[in-house]
């Protein structure tokens, strides 16, 4: 067997048997990862520079030196993984594509569109890779595992069947030769375009703040204040109006800041005035567009599973989106104090709504960061707003021990989500806390992207999928020490909660753990002035405790309306 045959078999066995890996484990490391696309560069940089005409001519060189270059790239500067293996990757699959591009143009012959077709898929694949920079890996992953399983397969085949390459202009290309070399150019362009759809669906996953959201010309300097309002019939049960509003409230060290909220109140309330329920969502995201008015499930994306159970009751509800969510930020996520100020001045702003008839009482829900939220709504209530009338406070499985909360996200599934979540909202409130003195220099990238989307819609599933391929932890230093830990356990709600509060936690919830939460719990019953009533719900995880049917949710009710009715509070403190 001639020496290009025996070339052609290894080298195509060999690319793809590594295009296969990318392909179908990708995740197994980054290590392993890395290793994959150092043979692989190094696999297309021999297949491209015998193909190379001779004399060699540099346009022919460029490909085989630009694998062979980026190869080289990845193994020099392991430590900034991802931003190099990106930009390799994507830079010598330009090369590549753009001399296929010119020898389209240049060359007359059966195989000028099948080059031109190539070329462009090429440039397409390489521009994606930089596309998507924290998600290097996948992108990795499917584009450079499939390009390789193509020039393996195509190898293995002229190999296999007759020669190719040093003596292509010597003689044609069979018919059906040609039309498979153009059907696996065309299915790679059909690949390269799937992409960039799925890229411009995730680009477009997050919401855009529209002009509601934007200050008016003139804003009031006091908080609690309604700037605009206007309808809103987005996921609203039937037998219920809802108006969005924006209102004035305050950010962290006194700041003034602006909020948006939904009002959503029954229609057949009947006389008097209507009991307002003031909810503080879950996690939805840390973007401006992460706004829950702003999402398709504006209720259930931040976990307020009952809102027709709510309205059932003849009750009103006011849900806040927080500061830096639709509005104007940064958002700090899991920072109390601008957090329990977005609820409490959301309770008189939705009181100011033209039409509508509150009663001068209310009770805040909130669930995981809004329960983190209402606890520091309870806190600041008495000095901050006394007139919002809070007459209990009930959190579901808040984020109560901060600190405690974020040392356990490494062992939480998709825990780095939630991770880059603190990291870029402490780092955005906080001037002395820093992203890079947590986060290795690898993993920046990604978590600076992870907090660009919401927690639902295309890009969680972008994010999670981004996690996958991560070896280690994306925190290099524990984020309970330093600048980071010291503002943490600033933001855990430890003043007194005057108003009865209910504490409510699954006992199978691997977010917030149930023996930490027992303890803040304890810590409740030594400070408050008011009666605690802590409950457990068995096999109730982290969402699954406030889920439509979970046991707490007629305990919430029934507590609620003893609250509204004035009834004395349970208390399960010793």
């Amino acid at each position: 067997m001639s020496g290009w045959r025996v070339r052609s078999l290894v080298v195509g066995t060999l690319a793809a048997l590594v295009g296969c890996s990318l392909l179908f484990r990708p995740f197994a490391s980054l290590t392993v990862l890395l290793v994959l696309v150092v043979v692989g560069l190094l696999v297309m940089a021999g297949d491209r520079f015998p193909a190379a005409e001779r004399p060699r001519k540099p346009l022919d060189l460029l490909p085989a030196a630009a694998y062979a270059l980026a190869a080289l790239a990845v193994v020099l500067w392991p430590g900034s993984a991802v931003v190099v293996v990106v930009w390799v990757v994507a830079a010598s699959l330009v090369v590549d594509g753009a001399v296929a591009l010119v020898h389209a143009v240049r060359e007359r012959g059966p195989g000028r569109l099948t080059a031109a077709v190539r070329g462009v898929a090429g440039i397409i694949l390489g521009v994606l890779a930089v596309s998507w920079p924290d998600v290097a890996s996948i992108v990795v992953a499917v584009v450079f595992g499939v390009r390789l399983l193509w020039t393996g397969l195509e190898l293995l085949w002229h190999g296999a069947r007759g020669r190719v390459g040093d003596t292509a202009d010597d003689r044609p290309h069979p018919w059906w030769r040609r039309s498979l070399s153009f059907v696996v150019a065309v299915a790679a362009l059909v690949l390269a375009v799937g992409l960039a759809g799925v890229g411009s669906v995730v680009a477009r996953s997050t919401p855009v703040p529209d002009d509601f959201y934007a200050a008016p010309p003139e804003v009031p300097s006091e908080p609690g204040q309604l700037l605009r309002t206007e309808g809103f019939d987005r996921a609203v049960p039937d037998g219920a109006t809802a108006r969005r509003i924006l209102y004035t409230t305050t950010a962290l060290g006194d700041e003034p800041a602006l909020a948006s909220a939904i009002v959503v109140v029954p229609d057949d309330a009947g006389d008097g005035p209507v009991p307002l329920v003031a909810w503080a969502h879950g996690t939805t995201g840390v973007a401006e567009g992460c706004a829950p008015s702003l999402l398709d499930e504006p209720f259930e994306s931040g976990a307020l599973f009952i809102l027709e159970d709510t309205i059932d009751k003849g009750w009103a509800v006011v849900a806040t989106d927080y500061v830096g969510l639709g509005t104007e930020g940064p958002h700090g996520y899991l920072v109390g104090e601008p957090a329990g100020h977005a609820v409490l001045d959301s309770i008189r702003a939705a009181r100011q709504v033209e039409g509508l008839d509150l009663s001068d009482q209310s009770v805040v829900w909130g669930h995981s960061q809004g329960g983190h939220a209402a606890l520091w709504a309870g806190t600041l209530a008495d000095d901050y707003a006394p007139d919002a009338g809070v007459v209990g406070v009930a959190a579901a499985a808040p984020a109560s021990n901060l600190t405690g909360l974020v040392a356990n996200l490494d062992e939480v599934p998709g825990g780095a989500i939630f991770a880059s979540y603190v990291v870029d909202g402490y780092a955005r409130t906080y001037d002395d806390v820093r992203a890079r003195d947590y986060v290795r220099g690898a993993a920046e990238v990604q978590m600076r992207e992870i907090a660009t989307r919401c927690l639902s819609g295309p890009g969680a599933l972008l994010n999670v999928l981004s996690t996958l391929v991560q070896d280690t932890s994306p925190i290099d230093t524990d984020p309970t020490t330093g600048a980071l830990g010291a503002r943490l356990a600033e933001n855990i709600p430890t003043d007194p909660i005057e108003p009865p509060l209910l504490i409510a936690q699954g006992e199978t919830d691997p977010l917030v753990i149930p023996s930490a939460q027992q303890e803040y719990a304890d810590q409740r019953c030594a400070v408050d002035g008011g009666p605690v009533d802590y409950r457990t719900y068995p096999d109730r995880d982290h969402v699954g405790v406030v889920a439509a049917d979970s046991p707490y949710v007629p305990d919430l009710l029934e507590w609620t309306e003893q609250r509204l009715t004035g009834e004395p509070a349970p208390d399960s403190c010793p």
